[in-house]
């Protein structure tokens, strides 16, 4: 069964004040399986130019993509970014950029999203893509000492 959008681990309340998302001013929109949508300030969010940061959009894409990744694997599995690209089509100066990621594969293993940033004027400004490989354990847990018989042992 999948997880609830309450439940990711974005709206933890122990851990929100150091989350990336809430340092880049992203908001979620829309969570579900089939996408997750969000925006971002251009505001605080520049390159030395005044231009949204190119790193800004991979934040948003791989936040977006995860979070779907999520979606499909958890709470068995626990996705983490394992490839991404980004294409830079036009630039951002003011206002917000809304993100769509939508799954292109989703398996036991991996997990791929395409998606869409546009501007406030529908012009899209990047595209993205990120894979997702789910891990059998939480990625902030160490694995426990080997078993008996030398495997590891996945933390429960």
């Amino acid at each position: 069964m999948p997880i609830k959008p309450e439940d990711l681990p974005v709206n933890d309340p122990e851990l929100a004040a150091e989350q990336l998302v809430k340092s880049m001013g992203i908001e979620l929109t829309e969570v579900s399986q089939d996408r997750v949508v969000g925006t971002m300030p251009v505001t605080g969010n520049r390159q030395p130019f005044g231009l949204l940061h190119g790193g800004a959009n991979a934040v948003l894409i791989e936040t977006l993509g995860s979070i779907g990744a999520a979606m499909y694997a958890m709470p068995e599995r626990f996705p983490v970014g394992l490839e991404l690209s980004c294409t830079h089509h036009g630039s951002a100066r003011e206002g917000l950029v809304t993100g769509v990621a939508t799954p292109i594969h989703v398996g036991r293993s991996t997990s791929t999203f395409d998606v869409v940033i546009t501007d406030e004027q529908d012009r899209v400004t990047c595209t993205g893509r990120l894979t997702c490989m789910h891990l059998d354990r939480h990625p902030g847990r160490p694995a426990r000492a080997a078993a008996s018989n030398g495997a590891r042992v996945p933390n429960g």
